[in-house]
């Protein structure tokens, strides 16, 4: 696949090969070259492609659990089973791609499990509480 970049004023004309996977990368032999400004056409506005319907959110999918609303790391634990909570009390921390997100109690009750510890990895979805 052919592309055109332009860096800081400079504009190169690239090759990029799609892998299976649907990642790009540059293939070994490809130079990128510099191109000509003229020669450049100019930006064309892009065409708005229809929104997706609403999903459903990933947490809570009830008011008696929450599941991870992403996938990534738990970074802390700030609950533990048998403990009274507050509605949107901060559950626990997780980071994904550099980033930490909160994630927080839907209810005022008291945690009947812990499914999660610090340092674990999890998937989008997954169980981290349940309530009583």
């Amino acid at each position: 696949m052919k592309l055109r970049i332009a860096v800081n004023g400079q504009t190169y004309d690239v090759d990029v090969e799609v892998l299976g996977d649907g990642v790009a990368s540059l293939p070994p032999s490809a130079a990128a070259a510099p191109v000509a400004a003229a020669a450049v056409p100019p930006p064309v506005a892009p065409v708005a492609a229809p929104l997706p319907p609403p999903s459903a959110p990933a947490t809570p999918t009830s008011d008696r659990v929450v599941k991870a609303p992403l996938a990534g790391t738990i970074v802390e634990v700030k609950v533990s089973a048998g403990d009274a909570i507050s509605l949107n009390q901060v559950l626990l921390t997780m980071e994904a791609m550099k980033m930490e997100t909160l994630v927080a109690s839907p209810i005022v009750g008291r945690v009947a499990t812990v499914h999660v510890k610090a340092g674990e990895v999890v998937r989008a979805g997954q169980l981290l509480f349940e309530f009583e």
